[in-house]
C-alpha cells in the first residue's frame, strides 16, 4: 500500500474529536471549611464566606486552582506547590469583615495586601472623622473591588480625597462616573463631616 492509502485507512479508525476542548486538569470533590477554605493537595485555598460548608469541585491545573460550586466558578488562585500553605484572596472575606468590623486590623487574609497609597490615606481620614463607622465605610469601599477594576477604584478614591468628599457613597459615585465617562455631580452638603468654610463678605476695595 502507498503511504496515502495507509493514511486514509488509519484515519477511518480515528474517533471524532470531542465537542469541547479537553479540560487538562485534576478534578477532586471538596468541602468548604468554617474558615472559608478548601484543601487541595495539602494547601488551603480561600473561597467567599457565603459558600461556607458547601460541597465544591476543585480543578487543579499546572499553574492555577479553580473552585466551582454547581455551575459557578467561585474562586481562582495561582497554584501553590508548598506543603501546608495558605492562599488567600482578601476579597473573599470583606463581606464578613463588614459585619465584624472589629476584626479588620487582625484579619490574616488582609495581611500583606498591597493597595495604592490613596487607600491608606482614605482609611485614616474616615476613621479620624467617623470612628468605628469610618472603618465600616472603608470596608464598603474595598468591596467595590469585587465589581470594579482596582485602577478605577483607586482613581475614585484619589478623586474623593482631592474633593474632600470623604465617604463610601462619594467614592462609588466617582468610580461610576469614571467608567461611564460622565462628569461627577456630588452634592457636597450631604457630607456632614466636612469642615465648614467661613467666607467673609467681599470688599470692593479688595
Amino acid at each position: 500500500m502507498t503511504i496515502g492509502a495507509r493514511l486514509t485507512r488509519d484515519q477511518a479508525c480515528f474517533h471524532d474529536l470531542p465537542p469541547a476542548p479537553y479540560d487538562a486538569c485534576d478534578k477532586q470533590p471538596g468541602r468548604v471549611s468554617s474558615l472559608s477554605l478548601v484543601r487541595y493537595r495539602s494547601t488551603d485555598y480561600s473561597v467567599p464566606t457565603a459558600y461556607g460548608h458547601r460541597e465544591v469541585l476543585i480543578r487543579g491545573y499546572v499553574d492555577s486552582v479553580v473552585i466551582s460550586a454547581g455551575a459557578d466558578i467561585i474562586a481562582r488562585h495561582p497554584r501553590s506547590y508548598e506543603r501546608e500553605d495558605f492562599v488567600f484572596d482578601p476579597l473573599h472575606y470583606l463581606a464578613l469583615l463588614e459585619r465584624k468590623i472589629g476584626a479588620l486590623d487582625q484579619a490574616a487574609p488582609l495581611a500583606g495586601w498591597n493597595l495604592p497609597e490613596a487607600f491608606t490615606t482614605l482609611r485614616r481620614l474616615l476613621e479620624a472623622r467617623m470612628g468605628k463607622q469610618g472603618k465600616r465605610e472603608f470596608v464598603q469601599m474595598l468591596r467595590l473591588l469585587e465589581v470594579f477594576e482596582i485602577d478605577d477604584v483607586a482613581a475614585g478614591v484619589a478623586a474623593a480625597i482631592d474633593r474632600g468628599a470623604i465617604g463610601f457613597d462619594a467614592v462609588k459615585h466617582l468610580v461610576l462616573c469614571r467608567i461611564e465617562r460622565r462628569p461627577a455631580r456630588l452634592d457636597m452638603t450631604v457630607y456632614p463631616f466636612l469642615p465648614r468654610a467661613q467666607v467673609a463678605v467681599t470688599s470692593a476695595r479688595s
